[in-house]
């Protein structure tokens, strides 16, 4: 039998072409859009900053109105559920109004399990923020960042904008922070300042005869009005030491001597720590987030 030695490689040299995929179909997508009043969505994002020489990692909430494109951002110690509900709280007050849907992530916080598709079961005290605000909450596809990609994009814009270079509360790039005896509270102010800077310099990139500020003040009178904020805070129970305190995120916190021997109820805001019993308010406290702290206040 006579080998054909051009054959086979000829053969073998075509083969690599024959197993050769073909080429991905380019992906496309069509742009979304939204009505004044449509919709809003809200993410977290992780910066860092220092406050008083002490480099720390702040949790950012952005909230962004996805017609006009306003923006808003505060920082927050945790990603918990009262600040979650702080947010949305301060958010649409300086929003003057809400939204009739809300995009969010599949955060814990606000949903407790994912079904198939769009189907979701929410958190029962997330669902009553969104009724108290008549806004309908809509969940996104995992790994589907587009479905949220404004807000997604303006955590980038942040980044790069408000917190790049890397702030220093106490130096002076906050200077109003500098000042207070809060320099987070003050930072935030200052977030605020800067995200109306940001909207009244920027063009909108649709409506490209007005800026955002612009586009967002036409937004407002189309925006759900609000009656007031939510009371949105993290309830638990606990007991009363013959000290007068009661401990919570380990903290001591004092109460009123009559509420000793008995238990009470912890509502744990974002900002403050409220402690009642049968009803009544046993002690009220600005929240601490550090450990081993005793908070009096006779």
């Amino acid at each position: 039998m006579r080998f054909d030695a051009t054959r086979r490689c000829g053969v073998l040299s075509a083969a690599p072409r024959w197993r050769k995929p073909a080429p991905a179909p380019a992906k496309a997508g069509v742009p979304l859009s939204f009505a004044p009043g449509e919709a809003y969505q809200f993410d977290w994002s992780h910066e860092v900053v220092l406050i008083n020489g002490v480099t720390v990692t702040v949790k950012v909430a952005h909230v962004r109105l996805c017609h006009s494109r306003m923006l808003f951002v505060r920082t927050y110690p945790r990603e918990t559920q009262e600040m979650v509900f702080d947010a949305h709280n301060r958010a649409f007050a300086f929003f003057k109004g809400t939204c009739t849907r809300g995009i969010h992530d599949n955060i814990k916080t606000a949903v407790d399990a994912v079904f198939i598709g769009k189907d979701r079961q929410f958190n029962r005290r997330f669902q009553r923020m969104c009724g108290h605000y008549l806004v309908e909450p809509v969940a996104c596809t995992p790994a589907a960042g587009w479905e949220k990609g404004q807000v997604g994009n303006q955590v980038g814009v942040v980044r790069e904008r408000f917190f790049t270079p890397r702030l220093r509360v106490a130096s002076g790039a906050c200077p109003r922070a500098a000042r207070s005896a809060d320099p987070g509270e003050e930072l935030n102010a200052w977030l605020l300042d800067r995200c109306v800077a940001y909207a009244k310099a920027h063009k909108h990139p649709e409506l490209t005869d007005c800026t955002i500020w612009q586009a967002f003040e036409a937004e407002r009178p189309q925006l759900l009005q609000i009656t007031g904020p939510f009371d949105g805070f993290h309830a638990t129970q606990a007991s009363v030491s013959k000290t007068c305190l009661v401990r919570f995120d380990n903290n001591k916190y004092s109460v009123a001597s009559r509420a000793v021997g008995r238990p009470v109820k912890i509502q744990a805001y974002a900002d403050r720590i409220m402690i009642r019993q049968d009803g009544a308010i046993v002690g009220a406290h600005r929240r601490r987030f550090g450990r081993g702290a005793t908070i009096y206040d006779p």
